[in-house]
């Protein structure tokens, strides 16, 4: 049995970012994560300015040999009617390509690494938990996504109910041919809302790389939606008209419409396994990132690891996101207003798909960098 002061179960973006920020604490820090590394991830895979900064990334060394697209543009309708372009004119995000982005966040970590490592058993040991009966340590992180195994310890029971948002996205290279006839432009994402405003697709160019997908907040006739909206976007060569292989499914939990609890005695949940993405857009890579700051910032100093002494942690996420009781309601947190006919006619404007839509909803431009947890 090996011992360690910390396991951290997902060695994605939250939990290679966990590691990093206590990488001198003094603890023994041991990351799981049952795929190895660089692996494939279903995401759309944009970042914002304010995750660079946040993870001290240097922009001209991970640009050098990885994709890093920069974007000032979107192009933003409703499926079915034309879209409107706006110009931010300046770079308010950065393509990535998820392979690469989180293998180099994983390989800034210098604590011992089990890939390729499935959790099979987490029990509980005196003040311990043991993993796989091979591993223990007295807090576990859960950071594995909306499937996390810890975050199953931490839920009410098998007839839980949890709103997901289903999706599914393809992501491959161009050939020189399918590039030239591609009008998708690599600064310029677009983002297609469905009619009954429960969901978006989008077309995403990285260089010769394109990004093509839909999610909607539940899984009624989801391939439907998505093939409706392939047809269109290759009739009006948005994307080539012989896309190769099949389209990937994943799952998450809007912030607004979880339920999980975030912390339990030696236990602790992370980014998605916390059920963090944006409730207007979906995103998860900013909440992940900061909701491993503000854990890593409670757990620098802690010695032992009760539900009340990492209760702090949730009041923190609660501070930088919102208090969920409040917010909590089905669907998308549009505005009334939003969702009658009118939601037509703004996804015409430029005002609203910029000033709304854009810099609110997908980029949370008005929420500044997380420098310093507030715990």
């Amino acid at each position: 049995m090996e011992y360690y002061d910390l396991i951290i179960v997902g060695a994605g973006p939250s939990g290679s970012t966990l590691a990093n920020a206590l990488r001198n604490s003094g603890k023994r820090i041991l990351i799981l994560d049952k795929q190895a590394f660089p692996r494939d991830k279903t995401c759309a895979g944009w970042v914002t300015p304010a995750v660079m900064e946040s993870l001290n990334v240097d922009l001209e060394d991970y640009g050098s040999s990885r994709t890093l697209q920069p974007i000032s543009q979107f192009r933003i309708g409703m499926i079915g009617q034309p879209a409107v372009e706006n110009d931010h004119g300046e770079v308010v995000s950065y393509g990535i390509r998820r392979c690469e982005f989180d293998a180099y966040l994983l390989d800034r970590v210098d604590s011992p690494k089990e890939l390729g490592t499935p959790v099979k058993s987490i029990k509980r040991d005196g003040g311990n938990w043991v993993i796989n009966n091979t591993w223990q340590a007295p807090l576990i992180v859960g950071a594995g996504g909306h499937f996390c195994p810890v975050a199953k310890l931490l839920s009410k029971g098998p007839g839980r109910h949890e709103t997901v948002v289903a999706a599914k996205e393809m992501e491959f290279e161009m050939t020189p041919e399918q590039a030239q006839r591609c009008e998708a432009r690599g600064d310029t994402p677009e983002l297609w809302f469905c009619k009954d405003l429960k969901g978006y697709a989008w077309v995403f160019r990285k260089g010769n790389f394109l990004n093509i997908g839909l999610g909607r907040e539940d899984n009624y006739k989801l391939t439907e939606h998505l093939n409706e909206f392939v047809d269109e976007m290759k009739a009006t060569g948005r994307v080539p008209d012989d896309l190769p292989g099949r389209f990937k499914g994943h799952a998450y939990l809007l912030y607004d419409h979880a339920e999980r609890a975030l912390v339990d005695d030696g236990l602790m949940l992370i980014g998605d396994a916390a059920g963090l993405a944006y409730t207007q857009s979906g995103e998860g890579i900013r909440p992940a990132i900061e909701s491993a700051l503000m854990a890593a910032d409670l757990i620098w100093g802690l010695e032992e690891f009760s539900a009340q002494s990492l209760q702090p942690y949730g009041e923190a996420i609660g501070h930088r996101f919102g208090n969920r009781a409040e917010n909590q309601k089905t669907g998308l947190q549009v505005p009334d207003w939003v969702k009658m006919p009118l939601a037509s006619s703004l996804m015409r404007s430029h005002w609203f798909t910029r000033k709304v839509v854009t810099e609110k909803w997908f980029l949370h431009q008005q929420v500044p960098p997380l420098e310093e947890a507030q715990i």
